[in-house]
């Protein structure tokens, strides 16, 4: 009985001794070897290795054997043949954290291959104070979730009790510690401020999160200092945690920014990432050759610093980020009270159209005024029919200057409402995706076809980030290889964040599996239609539960909480 051998044949049918694996003996009470048997694909490891002929099998929610396995049993078999065996696809930035409460079904992210995804950008969804609550109440009681969490830890608790289809890790958001110790004021931390910070990143730490994130270009994070970063940035770094950024300036900035994230870097001796890579407005188109390059010379000096995008040439951000910053300091209400203000409205209008302003990022001037802003997501139903129009459009259908239309759509939606802006072009897009160091994330919530979500639109990059890299620029452009675009997709995300079983298929791991169709994976959702899954996908198991099975999703809810290396289980 050489169960030893059968455990050891990782994807390789190089190996001799691999090519005709001896029985599975049976644990006791057992009546098949495999609980699942995925045969006869070309499977992908998630190393970058080249593609091999192999089988996987599956007992409980782990990889037991990977080799010849022929004649073996199993209570489920998967006919694999002409697909791809790869890991789970990783979305480094997935922002489902709330979504999967409302529907747990995670059916657009899913349908992509992804079992994992890492949120969290800036402000995550625990530690929250009462405060805090009551802010985001507009939000839970319209989806009808319950606000029964406070801290990181009981969030993963709750996932616990009622699993969605995927796994959740998170970073705990630095700008959501500053709206609550210091609010949204623009005013510098005090000392004691930053040492309750500090203890609450210490919490979250210890509770799971995978680190420590900040949103830069929004408010409140837009008013923390650097040094106040490199702060709660140590204290992750010493329970193993990374430093994650939406950098301060993705746009005429950019440079300084990013010596920003690598002084970060180097002064908390934390490896850093930058959250969805670009070189944003027309100004800057072309930059991205030379952010790679300041990318590879802080790699040179030492500094541990990659990056993560989504393969769109456009971007999606709340439709309040087109105001100045200091019409948005002060959070919710302030906002709205100066919106309805005829002499403030008069600055902000001149300041939207301001090229040179230098203290926030001007999406609005950026994107090209009103025709390059679309707005995608409303939360009031009422406001439904503007969904899909520019604000050259809407602004035109209501008789008023576009950007009179921003500020009357942001007072009729209290600040919810999403847009999506024409601010990249595709040469940098595909420049930056060619790059060994760059992993990948939708930088969205998951949606689906039907449900509370289904209602609303969204960027397509929800729908179809992986499939679209997949289709378009591993298959028809050949920008890299297939083993290459899965490795970004697996296990160098996992490796990245700290998840030791998940990534790579391998006995012993996590049985997080994505079987696909290479001729016909391919994205469907588009800017103007987005709400379609993807296609090509045609099983998905997340822990070694099926929760795509030949294309369709299932009723399978075995998604877990992904935590940190500094996780500590309550006593």
């Amino acid at each position: 009985m050489k169960r030893s051998l059968a455990i050891a044949c990782v994807v390789s049918a190089l190996s001799p001794a691999c090519q005709s694996t001896p029985p599975v003996a049976l644990a006791p009470g057992r009546q098949t070897a495999f609980d699942v048997l995925i045969t006869g694909g070309r499977v992908v490891d998630g190393t970058g290795a080249p593609w091999s002929r192999a089988d996987v099998g599956i007992v409980g929610d782990r990889i037991t054997a990977i080799g010849r396995l022929a004649g073996q049993t199993a209570a489920t078999t998967i006919d694999a043949a002409n697909l791809i065996v790869s890991p789970g696809f990783i979305d480094m930035l997935g922002q489902s954290e709330f979504n999967v409460l409302a529907d747990p079904r995670a059916a657009s992210k899913v349908t992509q291959g992804i079992t994992t995804e890492i949120t969290g950008e800036g402000s995550s969804i625990a530690p929250v104070n009462d405060r805090l609550m009551g802010l985001a109440r507009t939000q839970y009681d319209h989806y009808k979730v319950a606000q029964d969490f406070h801290t990181l830890g009981e969030y993963f608790a709750r996932l616990e009790r009622t699993p969605p289809a995927i796994n959740v890790g998170s970073f705990v958001g630095a700008g959501g510690l500053r709206a609550y110790v210091v609010g949204d004021s623009q005013r510098a931390a005090t000392p004691q401020e930053i040492d309750q910070m500090k203890a609450l990143v210490g919490q979250a730490m210890e509770q799971g999160a995978l680190g420590v994130s900040t949103s830069l270009q929004y408010v409140p994070g837009r008013f923390a200092t650097t040094d106040e970063i490199v702060e709660l940035a140590k204290v992750a770094a010493s329970h193993g945690g990374i430093y994650i950024s939406h950098q301060r300036s993705e746009s005429g900035q950019i440079i300084p920014s990013l010596d920003e994230v690598f002084a970060v870097a180097e002064r908390a001796a934390i490896p850093a990432e930058v959250w969805h890579l670009k070189t944003a407005y027309r100004a800057n188109w072309g930059r991205m050759a030379e952010v790679l390059k300041h990318f590879e010379a802080a790699r040179a000096r030492g500094l541990d610093v990659t990056a993560n995008m989504y393969p769109y040439d456009r971007a999606s951000n709340g439709l309040d980020a087109c105001l100045p910053l200091w019409v948005r300091e002060g959070g919710l209400e302030p906002m709205l009270a100066r919106l309805k203000d005829p002499a403030q409205r008069e600055r902000i209008k001149r300041d939207m159209d301001d090229g040179n302003a230098k203290d926030w990022e001007n999406q609005w001037y950026g994107s090209g005024g009103g025709s390059g802003v679309m707005l995608s997501t409303v939360l009031d139903p009422a406001l439904r029919q503007w969904e899909g129009k520019t604000l050259a459009e809407i602004g035109k259908a209501m008789g008023k200057d576009p950007r009179d239309a921003v500020m009357d759509l942001v007072i009729a939606d209290r600040g919810e409402s999403s847009v999506i802006i024409s601010i990249m072009r595709e040469d940098d897009v595909r420049l930056a995706l060619s790059n060994s160091m760059v992993s990948i994330g939708t930088d969205s919530g998951a949606r689906a076809e039907d449900g509370p979500f289904s209602q609303s639109k969204s960027h397509p990059r929800a729908w179809g980030s992986f499939p679209r890299i997949l289709g378009q620029y591993v298959r028809d452009e050949k920008l890299m290889t297939l083993e290459e675009a899965i490795r970004r997709f697996t296990s160098r995300p996992a490796a990245r964040v700290g998840i030791a079983d998940r990534g790579i298929l391998r006995p012993g791991f996590k049985a997080d599996v994505t079987i696909f169709d290479p001729a016909r994976i391919r994205d469907v959702s588009t800017f103007v239609d987005p709400t379609h899954y993807s296609e090509g996908v045609q099983h998905v198991l997340v822990n070694g539960k099926a929760v795509v099975a030949n294309g369709k999703i299932t009723t399978a809810r075995p998604g877990q909480p992904v935590r940190g290396p500094g996780y500590r289980a309550p006593k």
